[in-house]
């Protein structure tokens, strides 16, 4: 009988030890960081493009970014603003919805737009050259927008006016 309970208790015990599945509003729940929020226009065919963007300003910011997120609204983003130019490469791990990428030089000008990064992607994406910031924006805003390489970013930590 012992030899039956200890097998009993022996297996409940290593049942217990194994996680549960981890629901999506657990990894939702999972981004902590707060992001303080500015206004950012991007100037582009003779229009001004208004947007809120969350600042990624800290190695922990700029680490969890936009992961976890179940939406982004049309008029808002996250600008992943560094010291000085350097070549960066970006990725979408843990990032549930598609993503532009704009690439912007020390200028405030867009030097690359990757467009709809793929969600949850390990790969990684490329600045493709020196930049100072990275603008994310609702996937498909770039293209829908009109937004370009070499249209201008405007705001003050880019220098622009």
């Amino acid at each position: 009988m012992r030899v039956i309970f200890g097998a009993i208790l022996g297996v409940a015990l290593a049942v217990a030890a194994v996680p549960a599945p981890v629901a999506a509003e657990t990894l939702v729940a999972q981004g902590t960081q707060s992001f303080e929020k500015a206004p950012l226009t991007i100037r582009t065919q003779g229009r001004d493009l208004r947007f809120t963007v969350e600042l990624a300003l800290t190695p922990a910011q700029m680490q969890q970014g936009l992961m976890y997120r179940r939406n982004l609204a049309s008029d808002a983003g996250m600008l992943f603003l560094h010291p000085q130019e350097q070549e960066l490469a970006m990725w979408m791990a843990n990032t549930l919805i598609p993503l532009d990428m704009l690439f912007i030089k020390a200028d405030g000008r867009i030097h690359r737009i990757q467009e709809r990064a793929v969600p949850l992607s390990e790969t990684t994406i490329s600045s493709g050259g020196r930049v100072k910031a990275v603008l994310e924006l609702q996937g498909g805003s770039a293209a829908r927008l009109g937004i370009k390489p070499g249209d201008l970013v405007v705001y003050p930590g880019l220098g622009t006016p």
